[in-house]
């Protein structure tokens, strides 16, 4: 049964990659019509596959993507990369950090602002993670694309999207299960979203189920859903 999951974990890995390399060609070639609600929806979808590199990422971290460790981390690898040049290692520490400290001054997700401004804490949130390095390979993707595709697309397509996702997923997946404004009477100081498994997808790929993802880390974000009594 394991090995089955791990399988599984492998191909939904797959399915997410695939599906936003279609999404990208598609939003970095069409012609783009700021008057057709088509482009919105289009640029929405890219986010949400942005934010499903990330979740793959994550998935890889806890080792839930394929049994074989290289491969495993192979994934996670691409996934950061593809999202905005993310470091996988640096997240890697990161997010196990998360777990060990959860909701204290040692967590480098959580951040004493959050009782006062959401934008701050998704301010530190962010200067936590983003690297010049990150920023320097991100301007010159965009200027690259820009070139051949031109600037409107480039822009839908690996600018917009991505700072969406990031937004979806401090909001969706640390500020939300994190804020202290009400701590959370638990040992893994977080708090889950009500049932409701198509919400909980579409906004953080089931990781609103933030409880139980603290509780059993060892589940792929497409097996969060089987929890939530």
């Amino acid at each position: 049964m394991k090995s089955e999951k791990n399988t599984t974990g492998f191909w939904v890995a797959i399915a997410v990659l695939i599906a936003w390399a279609i999404c990208f060609y598609y939003n970095l070639t069409k012609e783009i019509s700021w008057s057709s609600p088509f482009t919105y929806l289009m640029v929405l979808a890219q986010a949400h596959l942005y934010t499903g590199l990330f979740i793959t990422a994550h998935d890889s971290m806890h080792g839930t993507v394929s049994q074989n460790r290289r491969l495993n981390a192979a994934i996670g690898f691409v996934a950061c990369n593809l999202f905005a040049f993310n470091n996988y290692k640096n997240l890697f520490a990161k997010h196990h950090e998360h777990h060990k400290f959860v909701a204290t001054d040692a967590d480098p997700d959580f951040h004493e602002d959050s009782n006062r401004s959401m934008w701050r804490w998704f301010y530190g949130f962010g200067t936590e993670y983003i690297t010049w390095q990150q920023i320097a390979l991100n301007a010159l993707t965009f200027n690259v694309l820009a070139w051949f595709f031109g600037i409107d697309n480039a822009l839908l397509t690996v600018v917009v999207p991505p700072i969406l996702a990031t937004f979806q997923l401090f909001y969706f997946g640390t500020y939300l299960p994190h804020r202290s404004d009400h701590d959370p009477e638990n040992i893994h100081k977080s708090r889950s979203q009500p049932k409701n498994h198509i919400k909980a997808f579409f906004t953080c790929y089931f990781f609103g189920y933030h409880y139980e993802h603290h509780a059993m880390p060892y589940l792929a974000w497409w097996q969060l859903w089987t929890t939530k009594k």
